[in-house]
């Protein structure tokens, strides 16, 4: 029987994220993935670029600039050969994290040695779209529908209950659980404080990559001055009486991730050592309203698949779509909070739809090895009811 084959994290960088209509605002999303794909290439000099056996990339939009396989045009505005070949994957707000989790398959049944993954969105830019009529010259306007988030052009057949808003599906989550406002708010507070203090203790510095053409040198949503005080005065956003607002919610973002995967043996020709091991995965998949709560399963099937239990987790980063959200997971697993997104989350850095998994799986296996921790779990929601979840080992740390 032959040895398994396992896949490792051998680095990950990112853009500075940029908030709406902000420092990205000029920028097409393509560009932004060729920018990390590049990066790659230049932190692993040892690396031959014809060696990349595939390009898996996520996006959520596929309705604009980044349309016909983005992760396939990245690769020729990158400069890699163009005899590697690429791949968009589509699972929303999870996507370049499926990207590494199909990576790292390739690598575990030895199709690919190494596999560039990550994602894209530029939600700015994101255009909008008209549907085409059932006959021709109808004498009637047509509305425009923006493709930057939400539901759009819905099956008639689809139940009402299903196609809420994505802010009205997490109210919902408030009365099923109980979490209040005030929990919510100190929760976001944390989360600026947290990625405020780690762009100043420069944990950031060597996980991104200026956009050429840019002057972002810091994710542009991050408010170190963030209180709860501050938030409690914002307008609920989905429900007059509601308790989501935009301090307690992910903001619209702009951004790009890369994640190089690769066998143990495929340290020799990067040149590097890895990061760290995909010790297990798993997705799972719920109503499509509670789409917040999807993370609770797809990381204990995670778990259970890399043999070890929560008891066994020293850091966790969970994509903070919003805030109560991220609360009911974390109750949910009964894990400390202090281990949780310790650099901050996705409320403060900011939420490009498919770029957020390679975000969290990176930052991931920079807090395992910074702290010495063992094992560690990334894990998202996605619209329309799923969830993702990857366990990482340290292979540095004790055991």
């Amino acid at each position: 029987m032959s040895t398994p084959t396992h896949a490792y994290v051998y680095d990950a960088v990112r853009t500075p994220f940029g908030k709406f209509g902000g420092a990205y605002a000029g920028t097409r999303p393509d560009d932004l993935a060729a920018t990390v794909l590049r990066a790659v290439l230049d932190r692993s000099p040892d690396l031959d670029p014809a060696a990349v056996d595939e390009v898996v990339l996520g996006n959520a939009n596929g309705a604009g600039e980044e349309n016909r396989n983005v992760a396939r045009m990245a690769i020729l505005l990158a400069g890699l050969p163009v005899s590697v070949p690429g791949v968009t994957v589509n699972r929303l707000c999870g996507s370049s994290l499926d990207a590494a989790m199909i990576g790292s398959r390739q690598v575990e049944t030895g199709d690919a040695e190494v596999v560039l993954t990550g994602g894209v969105e530029s939600m700015t830019r994101a255009p909008w779209v008209l549907p085409k009529p059932g006959r021709a010259f109808p004498a009637g306007n047509l509305e425009a529908v923006s493709t930057a988030l939400g539901w759009r052009f819905v099956n008639p057949e689809m139940p009402e209950e299903w196609t809420v808003s994505l802010g009205e599906a997490n109210e919902q989550l408030v009365e099923r659980f109980g979490i209040s406002r005030e929990r919510q708010d100190e929760f976001a507070v944390s989360s600026h404080h947290r990625a405020h203090q780690a762009w100043e203790d420069g944990f950031y510095d060597d996980l991104t990559v200026v956009v050429e053409g840019s002057d972002l040198r810091r994710d542009e949503g991050v408010r170190a001055s963030a209180s709860v005080d501050s938030l409690a005065k914002l307008r609920p956003s989905f429900r007059k009486d509601g308790t989501i607002t935009p301090g307690n919610a992910s903001p619209l973002s702009d951004g790009a991730s890369a994640v190089l995967l690769g066998s143990e043996a495929a340290a020799t020709g990067l040149g590097r050592d890895p990061l760290a091991r995909i010790a297990g995965r798993a997705a799972h998949a719920l109503e499509p309203q509670a789409f917040g709560y999807a993370p609770v399963e797809a990381a204990e099937k995670a778990l259970a698949r890399a043999g070890i239990g929560w008891a066994d987790v020293g850091a966790v980063e969970l994509n903070e779509a919003f805030a109560v959200q991220s609360l009911a997971c974390l109750d949910a697993w009964k894990v400390d909070p202090e281990i949780v997104n310790t650099r901050g989350g996705a409320i403060a850095v900011g939420h490009p739809l498919g770029a957020s998994g390679g975000r969290i799986l990176g930052t991931l296996a920079k807090v395992l090895r910074e702290e010495g921790r063992r094992w560690g779990v990334a894990a998202i929601c996605i619209g329309v009811g799923q969830g993702l979840a990857v366990v990482l080992e340290n292979p540095g740390a004790a055991s």
